[in-house]
């Protein structure tokens, strides 16, 4: 009988296994067995079933994607990018999980950039880091898209989304939106196969923004609401009720230079509040007439961003509603209540009038010192504590040797001099507060 005989033996009791699986009540899975026929022929017959074996995906798992930056997460981003993973090549066997090590990488990638976002704050305005986040996780979301649809393998499903809805859909993804620490210990950062460089030119919301030549000479501030917010059922009453207390722009004060999308923006808003004024001298459908001026002053201006350099990404969406969506979400005034609400005053403003006080208001000593410290600073040092300390070694002068400036000595001869010197400053503040809030006024700060 010899080896025809092991043959039929082990032939039959493959067969056996597999009536056994097929008719088999308590089994709620169905298990698929496999077999090596070489081994058969041996007389070695070899099966296992695959219903055993664990995902891939459970022993190297990945937190992807990553949430979209914004003003509440920023800080978070920053501080805790060292307790986050990250995903070295030899995190992963050497071949297979293809499209797990593409999320790696597109974490590995944003995360590099993040850091070089992080870095500049301390000489950025909060919105400029903001903005340089956001465009770093957008370019990676393009570059990981780009990459997945690159390869014969299946594409991840917000990958099949275009413009706003593919970042969102990633976005409502994270697994860890608002980038908390996840990682007891520091881990090794990664730097990025792929270079980033920050365009501040993308950047919207341009409250206290940096221009690209503003930002390599640090020079010129950028100081001006664009856009205005949509005008809505709930904002129409504030809208027209505080239209003299929000600033038009002049042009004429801006270099012809570097600033040609600062002057578009500007004369975008003051044919919006123009537009305004004629809606809300009206009885009837004001809130129409105020949405119908606000989106076709917005077509306008992107028919003129085509035109030349693209500013905005809101103007690249090729349907109108979202476009008028994005100029909504990145408003830095949706509702039109900043006006409504008393300026709540502190010495932190010295940050952002500083140089009026000092063409201005002269407050007799130097203010660099209090800018210097304060104003450049990380995220972990609050500012109010930043000029409080600065206060108190102003006034310690007094004690240890003759101050030299005269509104100094008379703070001096106070009862408590650093009451006299936040006097002081406050009292310039309150002036420059006035003065900046002036009806029509320069773009630059």
């Amino acid at each position: 009988m010899g080896s025809s005989g092991a043959l039929v033996c082990s032939a039959a009791f493959v067969l056996v296994l597999l009536s056994s699986a097929s008719n088999d009540e308590h089994n709620w899975e169905q298990r698929e067995v496999t077999f090596d026929i070489d081994k058969i022929l041996q007389g070695r017959p070899s099966f296992r079933p695959r219903s055993f074996s664990r995902p891939p995906s459970l022993d190297y798992p990945v937190q992807f994607p990553l949430g979209r930056p914004t003003a509440d997460n920023l800080q978070a981003i920053c501080l805790h990018g060292d307790h986050r993973p990250r995903y070295p090549e030899s995190y992963f066997p050497i071949s297979g999980f293809g499209q797990l090590v593409r999320r790696a990488n597109a974490v590995n990638m944003a995360e590099s950039w993040f850091s070089m976002c992080c870095k500049g704050n301390q000489t950025w305005d909060r919105e400029v880091t903001l903005c340089c986040a956001t465009q770093a996780w957008e370019l990676s979301v393009q570059s990981f898209c780009d990459e997945d649809s690159s390869v014969k393998d299946r594409l991840y499903h917000c990958c099949r989304q275009l413009g706003m809805d593919r970042l969102n859909c990633f976005h409502d993804d994270a697994p860890n939106p608002n980038y908390d620490a996840t990682e007891e210990l520091p881990v090794p950062r990664l730097s990025s196969t792929t270079n980033f460089s920050f365009d501040s030119n993308t950047c919207q919301r341009t409250v206290h923004l940096y221009s690209a030549r503003a930002i390599r000479r640090k020079e010129k501030k950028i100081n001006i609401h664009f856009p205005p917010g949509r005008p809505t059922a709930d904002a129409i009453e504030s809208l027209c009720r505080d239209q003299k207390l929000r600033p038009v722009y002049k042009t004429n004060c801006l270099p012809g230079e570097g600033y040609q999308w600062v002057v578009r923006q500007a004369k975008a808003i003051n044919r919006i509040e123009k537009g305004f004024k004629q809606c809300c001298k009206k009885k009837q459908d004001v809130l129409s007439c105020a949405d119908l001026k606000w989106r076709d002053e917005l077509n306008k201006y992107c028919v003129g961003e085509n035109g030349g350099n693209t500013h905005s990404h809101c103007c690249s969406g090729e349907l109108a509603n979202e476009r008028y969506r994005c100029f909504q979400d990145i408003s830095p005034d949706p509702y039109y209540n900043r006006t409504s609400v008393a300026e709540e005053l502190s010495l932190n403003k010295l940050c952002d009038y500083h140089k009026i006080i000092k063409n201005k208001f002269p407050v007799g000593f130097s203010l660099k010192s209090f800018v210097d410290q304060c104003c450049h600073r990380p995220f972990d040092i609050d500012a109010t504590i930043c000029f409080e300390q600065s206060l108190d070694q102003m006034s310690e002068t007094c004690s240890s040797r003759k101050p030299s400036l005269p509104a100094v000595r008379r703070c001096c001869r106070m009862s408590s001099p650093q009451q006299c010197i936040s006097k002081i400053l406050m009292d310039a503040i309150t002036k420059a507060t006035v003065f900046s809030q002036k009806k029509k006024r320069c773009p630059l700060a």
